[in-house]
């Protein structure tokens, strides 16, 4: 079984022989049931693809999880050879079968095709960090006393996440090391913590440690009404108190600027992997009570970044703009 990255192309192929198959049916189940059917008529002594990929992740349904464990879907792809244009007539030898899961990940263009979501087991499904020994581990940063969660996947292929405490600053798991580095927020609270769907397709953590902004922008529409009163005993009135320009329609939208505080240069993965994510939530204070956060979907409106280096900018800090992925004003209808 592979563990394979949707969001970029699969590629399922079978060979063709040099007579006796003019066509190629290729089915795909997901999660145990048959969604797609798919047929090309084939040429002698080729090989046949179907990229499965946009199919598959139509039915991986991304959701906050608060376990953290990577989502995904089972997908069974098989290819059966036919002596007959469009799948027609009798198969031709054995079938071709392929088991992966299928996981809201992204391989890279100098990855090359078909990319999997991790080429090594055991592993975090964050990006490592080359230390001096070129041994591969993680370092995170968190601030002062809050825990840590970490996705990861084992040897045997079982996913889960590895929960440290607000006390604990390093671990070692299955002979990889996770290193924290805690950082002292008394200044601006405990920072905003952000959490995304990163390269590996499993929930992330990221910590703006700095001052960060809030905003709202609002619209409305707007028309002229009538507002005067005819009466029948006397001329016409109207009140000075009924506003003959009515507004309409009118909505807001919250928006966070947010400070990321000076983070170490292995760390620009991180942020280019927030800025490449689709799935965004945020940790902001309840209305009801202050005192408690809910995590809440965003959206990152920083559309570029330039990345910064020890060398070039000496601290390494960036500010990123977030929207809040929903109306103000409830409008779920």
């Amino acid at each position: 079984m592979a563990d394979i990255a949707l969001r970029s192309p699969q590629f399922k192929h079978k060979e063709i022989p040099a007579s006796g198959v003019l066509s190629t049916v290729c089915t795909v189940a997901i999660d145990g049931t048959l969604r797609y059917t798919l047929i090309k008529n084939v040429a002698p002594s080729t090989s046949v693809n179907f990229d499965i990929s946009e199919l598959a992740r139509d039915y991986l349904e991304i959701e906050y999880k608060t376990d953290f464990i990577a989502q995904y879907v089972d997908i069974v792809t098989t290819l059966t050879n036919h002596a007959g244009l469009n799948g027609t007539a009798t198969v031709v030898g054995s079938a071709t079968t392929f088991t992966d899961r299928g996981f809201e990940s992204y391989g890279t263009f100098t990855e090359n095709s078909n990319p999997e979501v991790y080429q090594t087991r055991p592993r975090f499904l964050i990006a490592d960090e080359i230390n001096s020994f070129q041994t591969f581990n993680i370092t995170v940063l968190a601030p002062t006393g809050k825990a840590v969660i970490l996705p990861n996947v084992d040897n045997g292929g079982v996913l889960s996440a590895l929960i440290l405490s607000g006390s604990t600053n390093s671990t070692v798991w299955n002979g990889v090391t996770a290193t924290v580095k805690r950082i002292d927020c008394t200044k601006y609270g405990d920072g905003k913590k952000v959490i995304f769907i990163n390269k590996y397709g499993a929930q992330q953590e990221l910590w703006f440690f700095l001052k960060n902004t809030n905003s709202l922008a609002r619209t409305n529409e707007g028309y002229k009404s009538n507002t005067i009163t005819y009466s029948t005993d006397n001329h016409a009135t109207y009140s000075n108190k009924n506003a003959p320009n009515k507004v309409f329609n009118t909505q807001g939208k919250r928006t966070h600027k947010l400070s990321s505080g000076f983070y170490p240069e292995f760390a620009n993965e991180f942020f280019e992997q927030l800025l490449l994510s689709e799935y965004v939530w945020m940790e902001i204070p309840s209305r009801e009570d202050r005192r408690v956060n809910i995590t809440t979907p965003v959206k990152v409106k920083t559309s570029s970044m330039a990345f910064k280096t020890s060398v070039n900018d000496r601290l390494i800090e960036y500010t990123i703009d977030f929207e809040e992925a929903y109306d103000y004003i409830n409008n779920i209808r």
